[in-house]
């Protein structure tokens, strides 16, 4: 079952982090033709939205994957002085604490956006709706709590899945 799950966290992080990048080149072509046309006409309408919305996205998607390849800051310092058993069990309570945030950050972005999909809003500039970035910017919590959680069930279980 463990496998199953790392594997799972596996793919969600890495499909996650394809579209991702998608976004991310997206923004850089956005902002390329939009000082190419200004400079010999008129700047790209809205933006300065549009690159908000992409740029929550693309924060949002990468979560998962920096999680699963340990590509943050981890203060060890303090740590590497205990038994392993101890390290071990911090990091379990390290990883359930942090699943329950983005958990709950999750679910309460995805309110926010059915709120906006009921309300009809739309984005200022371009008039927009702009709830699908939103609910992206939710998945991408929520898959993070996903990994968290499998990661929280490594470490108590102790079992190495490549």
């Amino acid at each position: 079952m463990m496998h199953f799950l790392d594997r799972a966290s596996e793919l969600i992080a890495r499909a996650l982090a394809v579209l991702a990048g998608i976004f991310l080149v997206s923004m850089m072509l956005l902002a390329c033709a939009n000082m190419v046309l200004r400079a010999v006409w008129v700047p790209v309408q809205g933006t300065f939205e549009l690159m908000g919305f992409l740029g929550a996205v693309v924060a949002a998607f990468s979560l998962a994957f920096a999680q699963r390849r340990k590509a943050h800051i981890a203060v060890g310092i303090l740590l590497a002085r205990f038994p392993a058993w101890f390290r071990k069990l911090a990091d379990a309570a390290t990883n359930g604490l942090s699943c329950g945030f983005f958990l709950l950050a999750g679910i309460e972005t995805w309110k926010w956006a059915a709120f906006l999909v009921k309300t009809g809003e739309v984005s200022e500039t371009l008039q927009i709706v702009y709830h699908p970035f939103v609910f992206a910017s939710a998945a991408g919590c929520l898959a993070l709590a996903f990994v968290l959680a499998v990661d929280t069930l490594k470490s108590l279980t102790q079992e190495k899945v490549a």
